[in-house]
């Protein structure tokens, strides 16, 4: 759309407030509402002012003057609105209209104009699957003097005990049933309908392995930088429908101990001219070379990618060997508990790659970004993931022996090791000027300042269990 498109959708629709989106680092959606008088060709052009120091990842107070400039290609009416709202995502630039480059929206667009000029590719495609939890309600506090966490589903195992009709589900068990069991089906469906009114292509939902109400709705490809759009606007979708219908949704890796947590796993693809680079008939798995070098890698720079795709010590209570969590670095033909599996498929447009070990705590800018960075640094140096010892694996890897498994790496065991890979693995990032080292900094510093130190200095309730009477 032009600014003349938009203002005419806002007469049409009879649009009363104009809603402008934005990211901010660690991958929250931030938003600023114009009423509609405010609102004309020169602010959609132009942008809006704002104070980058609030945000977090941004900058200090001394050099706070930022500008919020609309990307018009991502209009939409808001399906939650008390009044007619149009919505549109914004990228961040400095007051000069020096683009920003701590702005994560401006890394997507900076990886995709790197594909373009590598050569290489001239697009790439991404399809992630979110997993998500359903509950009918959550209590958390942690202060100095208590510490406690309490959800509740109406299906979850542990209330079969209770008075009702008995339709709980098994931990491990809840993949696929059908109603009563699948108590949040039509919670889902709304979600699905919601999604479909703002245009994003829906796949498919279903329930999701874990008791308690995990699910997951699988999305149509598209390009990164879009993706990641929509991703953001998935969130907010699928959060709303669970207020409307008195539930609430995270996507925690592992809010619930002793089930399986939420991944997001990621299929990407590379095209050029219009043709799929990854596949390949008579090759293991139908993939190309190309396609094997791009494996190669997301596996060597694994470590430091889980910085980026899995940033939230949370992450990694799920990627825990025994829940079907991909924490081994290897790749497979359709074995679930690789880190990357290779869909099968007779169809030259399908062929894609799987990593199956990010999940949604991510901010989906950056750990797109980051992956297609890994991938392309594969290509570049002919790598063979075969012969790095990262595979094929075409067994159940939870099933070897241990001598076997000791010859298979698995990925960090906590965000402070993922960031120290990150830190002393990145100059993948740098090429091209996509990611800088004033951001990869800025990131490190922000989570091991305001999430792994704070989560490490405050007593767990299991240690109360564990050593109060020691």
């Amino acid at each position: 759309m032009n600014t003349s498109e938009v203002m005419r959708l806002i007469r049409e629709k009879q649009i009363e407030m104009v809603d402008f989106h934005l990211i901010d680092l660690p991958g929250i959606w931030q938003h600023v509402t114009l009423p509609i008088s405010q609102v004309d060709e020169e602010i959609l052009d132009g942008g809006i002012p704002f104070d980058g120091s609030s945000l977090r990842g941004f900058r200090g107070i001394e050099e706070s003057d930022m500008l919020m400039v609309p990307d018009l290609k991502t209009v939409m009416v808001d399906p939650f609105a008390a009044v007619p709202t149009l919505s549109i995502i914004a990228d961040v630039y400095d007051p000069e209209r020096v683009a920003y480059q701590r702005d994560p929206r401006r890394i997507a667009q900076n990886a995709e104009a790197y594909l373009k000029k590598s050569g290489i590719a001239d697009i790439s495609y991404w399809g992630p699957e979110l997993e998500f939890f359903i509950f009918d309600s959550v209590r958390y506090a942690s202060h100095g003097h208590e510490s406690f966490v309490y959800v509740d589903s109406e299906e979850g195992y542990w209330n079969s005990g209770r008075e009702g009709l008995g339709h709980t589900i098994r931990p491990k068990e809840g993949y696929f049933p059908v109603a009563p069991l699948d108590a949040t089906y039509g919670v889902r469906t709304a979600m699905v309908k919601a999604l479909q009114s703002i245009g994003i292509q829906v796949e498919m939902h279903h329930h999701e392995v874990a008791s308690g109400g995990q699910g997951e709705i699988d999305l149509r490809f598209n390009s990164l930088t879009r993706m990641a759009d929509i991703v953001m606007m998935y969130k907010y979708v699928v959060r709303n429908v669970a207020q409307q219908h008195g539930k609430t949704v995270t996507f925690m890796p592992k809010p619930l101990f002793g089930d399986n947590g939420s991944g997001m796993h990621v299929h990407q693809s590379l095209w050029k001219d219009g043709k799929p680079l990854f596949y390949q008939a008579e090759s293991y798995a139908h993939l190309s070379d190309v396609g094997m070098a791009y494996i190669a890698g997301i596996l060597k720079h694994g470590p430091a990618l889980l910085a980026l795709t899995n940033p939230s010590t949370n992450s990694y209570r799920r990627l825990v060997p025994g829940y079907e969590a991909p924490v081994n670095i290897v790749f497979s033909r359709g074995n679930r508990s690789a880190a990357i599996r290779i869909p099968v498929t007779n169809r030259a447009e399908a062929s894609r790659i799987e990593f199956r070990t990010p999940d949604a705590t991510s901010n989906p800018y950056l750990a797109f970004a980051a992956c297609l960075m890994a991938g392309l640094d594969g290509i570049k140096h002919g790598w063979d993931p075969r012969k790095m010892g990262y595979g094929p694996v075409d067994k159940n890897i939870y099933a070897l022996s241990e001598g076997e498994r000791e010859r298979i790496q698995s990925v960090p065991g906590s965000l402070a090791e993922s960031l120290a890979a990150l830190e002393a693995d990145h100059d993948f990032l740098l090429e091209g000027d996509v990611f800088s080292e004033d951001l990869l900094n800025t990131w490190i510093d922000h989570k091991r300042r305001n999430e792994v130190d704070v989560v490490n200095l405050r007593p767990h309730p299991m240690e109360f269990e564990l050593y109060f009477n020691s």
